[in-house]
């Protein structure tokens, strides 16, 4: 058997280390509460890994839940424990800022299936005390909902104050709303859909067969090789992230910008500047983020339609519902376009629901509630501060 190069046998042992241990609180919750999931499978024992930030008030009424996108994690306004950077929405969530961590209680867990200390397929199976690979059963965005859930009840919240996330946290947002009515006093879903299209189902099969076409993926069961598929992996990355960008954020950045050189080598190197940026993004990932993981979390994305089991019906998801919405889209985000977003809307319109909707102006693509957007921030404040007001939490 090939050995695996050090400083990939480092990588894999950092990352092995926060699915074990992770640096962040987790909640386990043992055989006697098994969590049962869609495909009709009981996931027991389980862990879900999660940081807060802020203070929980008295009538434990001021807390939010942040439900992060495929390829982040619980460590939303912390430095993240492998890679040294700052939190994934260090932007927006912390003292003062958009999601005030001065005013609320802020809860963002690992999801189920992820990589960072939840329970997912490099996790330990119990029953035979290596790594789930492919035994871990297949989950939905449903199944990540009710494990979240697990952990608000963990925390003694009756009602959340707000859900809030985008994209892939969007699609967990709407759930909260749907599935736990009662439990969600406001909700905002942002860059996201209520279920995902051909197109995007084709853009992650892409991705995952990359990983599977990778011979050190070894039909799953990688860990026992101390190999990792990083080729794959990292390819799958590369193409996802082409498409969280929008082309005029790419020509802006890049145009056909030579990478250190000033003339073409007529080779497949990265001639070009745009090339080198997606292989370092391919790269700098397989040191985070396991390639298990990233089938699974991907195939609970296209399980995602909340029609399912209503006739087809968008409206019936939220029928009864007495949650505030705001719905945020983007201009030039193509991945879940505006349409999708006043799809959700109508829906919401149709049983008379309290929403609101924007559509913010940026060239940056789908990855524009990650980045700089003041409108975007200013939306989230004021909506935010409104409903804290209608909930009694004062200025």
């Amino acid at each position: 058997m090939t050995v695996a190069p050090s400083d990939i046998m480092a990588s894999v042992a950092r990352r092995q280390s926060e699915i074990d241990a992770p640096s962040s609180p987790v909640v386990h919750f043992d055989v006697g509460a098994p969590l049962h999931l869609a495909c009709q499978q009981d996931l027991a024992p389980f862990s879900v890994a999660y940081e807060t930030y802020g203070t929980l008030n008295a009538a434990k009424s001021n807390a939010i839940l942040i439900c992060h996108a495929l390829t982040a994690d619980q460590y939303v306004a912390t430095r993240h424990p492998i890679t040294g950077k700052p939190g994934w929405w260090d932007i927006m969530v912390g003292p003062g800022k958009p999601i005030d961590t001065e005013r609320f209680y802020v809860i963002c867990s690992n999801v189920l299936g992820g990589c960072m200390g939840s329970t997912g397929p490099a996790s330990i199976n119990p029953k035979t005390s290596a790594p789930y690979g492919l035994g871990f059963p297949v989950i939905t965005i449903g199944d990540i909902v009710e494990a979240q859930a697990r952990l608000i009840d963990y925390l003694g919240i009756d009602q959340l104050f707000a859900v809030i996330g985008g994209s892939m946290g969007g699609m967990q947002v709407l759930e909260w709303a749907s599935r736990f009515k009662d439990r969600v006093f406001a909700a905002v879903p942002i860059a996201t859909t209520a279920w995902h299209s051909s197109q995007n189902i084709a853009f992650h099969e892409v991705g995952r067969q990359a990983v599977m076409a990778d011979p050190d993926w070894a039909g799953g069961d990688y860990y026992a090789t101390g190999k990792v598929p990083r080729n794959g992996l990292a390819v799958a990355r590369m193409a996802a992230h082409i498409t969280y960008l929008s082309e005029e954020a790419l020509h802006q950045k890049f145009g056909r910008s030579l990478q250190d050189r000033s003339a073409v080598t007529f080779s497949f190197s990265a001639d070009f500047q745009v090339e080198s940026y997606l292989r370092h993004q391919g790269s700098t990932f397989v040191d985070r983020f396991d390639a298990n993981s990233y089938l699974y979390i991907t195939r609970a994305m296209d399980y995602f339609d909340m029609r399912e089991g209503r006739g087809s019906v968008l409206a019936d998801a939220f029928r009864g519902t007495q949650t505030r919405f705001c719905v945020v889209s983007f201009t030039s985000d193509w991945l879940y376009p505006t349409r999708e977003s006043r799809r959700i809307v109508r829906a919401l319109n149709a049983v008379a629901a309290d929403v609101s909707f924007v559509e913010i102006e940026s060239d940056k693509g789908h990855d524009a509630f990650l980045l700089d957007e003041p409108t975007f921030h200013a939306t989230v404040r004021g909506f935010l501060n409104a409903a804290a007001l209608k909930r009694g939490l004062g200025s």
